[in-house]
């Protein structure tokens, strides 16, 4: 669409909020995570420990989103990273990541153990954060119920 093609950074706002349940739905299906389904958004939405939206300027329409998950002591997780496709390539993603890592660094106390599960091409933006592969010293195991 012409309106996203001259979008820029600026155009843009990063909030410290957890992510509006249509707008994590919505942006869950059109960035190619795995769809959760609504009641599973409503239980697991309230229990984010930091989270981060990205709102277009102007109408508020949410692009973006991350959050951290965890004990807030010992384990965080970094989840729900996702930029929708027409606004993906201009520094959200980037700003979503800072966002994330600077509440880490301010709350989390040292040894607090940080970790993900990158999809894809996205460790490149993660690395660029600090994270690092953890194999072949530890390997990232997932369960996921049906």
């Amino acid at each position: 669409m012409a309106e996203h093609e001259t979008t820029t950074l600026e155009d843009f706002e990063i909030l410290h909020e957890t992510p509006p349940a249509d707008d994590y739905f919505r942006l869950r299906v059109v960035s190619g995570l795995t769809p959760k389904s609504r009641e599973a958004i409503a239980r697991g939405l309230p229990n984010t420990l930091f989270g981060v939206v990205v709102r277009l300027k102007g109408d508020g329409r949410v692009v973006g989103m991350g959050r951290l998950i965890g004990d807030g002591g010992l384990f965080v997780q970094v989840v729900d990273v996702a930029v929708e496709p027409a606004y993906q390539g201009r520094g959200i993603g980037k700003g979503i990541m800072q966002t994330l890592m600077d509440w880490v660094k301010k709350e989390l106390f040292t040894g607090a153990y940080v970790s993900l599960i990158a999809d894809g091409e996205a460790y490149k933006l993660y690395e660029k954060y600090g994270f690092e592969m953890t194999a072949p010293r530890s390997v990232g195991m997932a369960l996921c119920i049906k």
